[in-house]
């Protein structure tokens, strides 16, 4: 894109110290550091400070030296105490974690990896019972969440660079990964208890950026495409970028404006990509467009990690201030004891991630929800929604009548209207007429009357009032046609609810349908099962990795037998380690169950799924015409009132045509008068015969003859003139003589 949006960034609090009888001076430095990479530093000291003494006085759980250690849990503001060092170990090294996610929210977007990097060594190396705020759960969470942010700045970073589409589109997709995996966190129940009000927030910013994130991933894989000139599958991924983008802004309601700027903008980009791309497939290469899930998924590319946390680091702690109290000798070999379980744990962990991706890209694929695989009881009743529309309209019973009544005023109106406008223009084309037979008659432009008559600006009027009444005319049509389109959907909601239910649709299951259905929720409640059994394992061999504590047995031990010592005591994960591994071997018969009674489901899948879809639109079109009659009410309101305006306006300009007119046809008939005023006396001619009377039933009768006489008198310029546009008393001959003077 030719900028980056950002996307804003969560960040943690800082946990508040209590009660550690340790020396003041040192507990208020490391407890109230600043807000910066400074105080970042000196909590790593302190932790390994914390080390150091540990290795050497038993203030451990139960150990002599013990003391109590107060800290204030973040999530419901309790304090907490234990005592153990150990407790006072993890509380700092939490707040390292949180103060670098505090960081990398800001604007120089640094710091995500060493944060993750805190709470994978605070997760691995101690134990989750502390506090609720250090749970397992809550820790993952958190891990997931610094590792989608720091994937995402380094996303920023490469689209800065220009980067090519096609690893733009893969670190795009990874980040998407990561906000899954913490949007899993944040949807488990345990998480949702602990986090309480924060979660619903989190899980809407982790969703949004789902969505946002996968459309910019699909963005760039349509640029490659564009790259490759696969014109097809340009318009594809542009297409799914846009419907991706749209789901986030759906979710960012609510989010600050930054956000909206920023989807804002990229939709922006997007749209105008998708526009451009299907204009020129249509018009100029035509190409196929192929489906999208025909087309290889984005990969992600996690190129992000969390960072080593190492707190016996002298880089980082500085030089060990109880270097003379005891020897070190226990505590290097409790640490290199400590890391033959971490090996341990990371084998095992690499075998569960492994057959976890792999689940989860399985399920992803079949797209299956046990909770809503089959959805047959959402037809046994009408949705709230809906009951809320016919509820209100049960108390309104003349909704539909004073709907129609509204439009039937509207277009008797809109009728006068257009009838008092039509009587305008036939006058205005009538004088015209009248005037072109003037001229045609005189030969001549008839010169213009002395006053204005006022027929330039009613012709004016017409015109303009006629263009309104148009304009008008369309909306009019298009307030009918909508009216008739929820006329009959409003009727339905005021009516009896079981006419209600009966409009929507119901799935319709033989027998063997059903069996396929519940032979498909057995099979998934068993990858539930799997899934439940195989992270219960994995707490289990966390937790006893984390109690396990040799030290004793260390002081008491010759440095030749540690080796044989550590062999024996790692021993007792291998009962652990044995059920794990047959919960990751049923994985594969599981999925297979799992494929072939998705098969069987893919018919009833597809029949549920059109009904449902029916089943939606019905209803989405009942409350739309529910929604919608406000609007008509309020539009046919505002058409009444534009209508009687226009219907005033055109009955004076109807008056002030009708005058108009009368003015120019007698300013016509002085013309005329003058015309035959100018003629010169007829020239004598010899004595005519006495007329001989007719009978009154022959052809003409008196009146032609007496319009042959008249016509015989008139000059020879003037007996072409129309009747009617006769001067004075001729006008008024009977129509026979008229008849025969044309």
């Amino acid at each position: 894109m030719e900028a980056v949006p950002r996307m804003p960034m969560i960040w943690l609090d800082l946990k508040e110290a209590g009660e550690f009888a340790f020396n003041a001076a040192v507990k208020k430095s490391a407890v109230s550091v600043p807000r910066d990479f400074e105080g970042c530093s000196t909590l790593r000291k302190y932790l390994g400070q914390l080390h150091f003494l540990q290795s050497r006085i038993p203030m451990g759980s139960g150990q002599d030296a013990a003391v109590p250690v107060t800290w204030t849990e973040i999530f419901s503001g309790k304090t907490v105490t234990h005592e153990d060092i150990k407790y006072e170990q993890a509380c700092v090294l939490y707040n390292l974690g949180a103060l670098h996610s505090m960081l990398g929210a800001m604007d120089k977007r640094v710091s995500e990896e060493c944060a993750a990097g805190a709470f994978t060594y605070l997760r691995e190396h101690f134990p989750h019972s502390y506090s609720v705020d250090m749970s397992h759960q809550i820790l993952s969470l958190n891990i997931n969440l610094m590792l989608g942010q720091a994937q995402e700045c380094l996303l920023e970073k490469s689209m800065l660079d220009n980067r090519k589409s096609f690893l733009v589109a893969r670190i795009s997709a990874q980040v998407v990964d990561y906000y899954k995996e913490a949007c899993r966190a944040l949807e488990n129940s345990e998480t949702v208890s602990l986090l309480g009000k924060i979660q619903k927030d989190w899980k809407k910013l982790v969703q949004m950026k789902i969505y946002y994130f996968a459309a910019v991933a699909h963005l760039h894989m349509g640029k490659q495409a564009e790259e490759q000139q696969k014109f097809g599958e340009r318009v594809i991924y542009f297409q799914s970028a846009l419907d991706k983008l749209n789901e986030a802004i759906k979710l960012a309601k609510g989010q600050p404006e930054t956000v909206q700027e920023a989807l804002r903008f990229t939709m922006d980009v997007i749209g105008g990509k998708y526009n451009s791309a299907k204009k020129d497939n249509d018009f100029i290469y035509h190409e196929a467009v192929p489906a999208l899930d025909t087309l290889q998924s984005v990969k992600g590319a996690p190129l992000v990690k969390a960072l080593p946390v190492n707190p016996t680091d002298p880089a980082v702690t500085g030089p060990d201030i109880f270097a003379k109290l005891v020897p070190m000798a226990a505590h290097e070999a409790s640490s290199l004891y400590s890391e033959e379980k971490a090996k341990l744990l990371r084998d095992v962990m690499a075998k569960i991630e492994a057959k976890n991706e792999v689940l989860d890209q399985f399920m992803d694929s079949m797209q299956l929800d046990p909770e809503t695989v089959d959805n047959l009881d959402m037809y046994n009743h009408i949705p709230s929604v809906l009951m809320e529309k016919c509820a209100a309209l049960s108390v309104r019973p003349d909704t539909v009548r004073n709907l129609v009544q509204s439009m039937q005023v509207l277009s008797g109106v809109f009728t006068d209207v257009e009838a008092s406008l039509k009587e305008i223009r036939d006058l205005l084309e009538e004088d015209e007429a009248q005037e072109q037979k003037l001229q045609e008659l005189l030969g001549r432009v008839p010169p213009a009357p002395e006053s204005p008559l006022g027929l330039a600006e009613v012709s004016k009027e017409c015109s303009k009032y006629l263009e309104l009444h148009e304009k008008a005319s369309f909306t009019n049509t298009e307030l009918h046609r909508a009216m008739n389109l929820h006329l009959g959907n409003l009727r339905l909601l005021g009516g009896p609810l079981e006419q209600v239910r009966a409009a929507l649709p119901t799935p319709s299951l033989s027998e063997d349908d059903k069996q396929v259905l519940q032979n498909l929720k057995r099979i998934l409640a068993k990858v539930q099962e799997m899934r439940d059994q195989r992270m219960s394992l994995e707490q289990q061999l966390r937790e006893m990795i984390q109690k396990d504590d040799i030290t004793t047995s260390l002081v008491t031990t010759d440095r030749s037998e540690m080796k044989k010592l550590f062999e024996e005591q790692l021993k007792k994960y291998d009962q652990l380690k044995v059920y794990l591994e047959q919960n990751l071997a049923a994985q594969e018969n599981v999925l297979k169950a799992l494929t072939d009674a998705n098969v069987k489901y893919a018919a009833v899948r597809k029949a549920l799924a059109e009904v449902e879809h029916k089943w939606n639109t019905t209803v989405q079109t009942l409350v739309a015409s529910y929604e919608a009659y406000e609007d008509l009410m309020k539009k046919s309101q505002e058409g009444k009132d534009f209508y009687t305006d226009l219907e005033g306006k055109a009955a004076k300009l109807l008056e002030r045509a009708r005058a108009a007119c009368q003015a120019s046809e007698a300013h016509r008939q002085q013309l005329l008068e003058r015309e035959l005023k100018k003629q010169p006396p007829p020239r004598p001619t010899a004595p005519k015969p006495p007329l001989q009377k007719k009978p009154l039933d022959e052809a003409g009768g008196p009146e032609a003859e007496l319009g042959s006489l008249v016509l015989s008198e008139l000059p020879e310029e003037l007996r072409s003139i129309p009747p009617e546009l006769l001067p004075g008393p001729l006008a008024q001959l009977p129509p026979q003589a008229l008849a025969a003077l044309a």
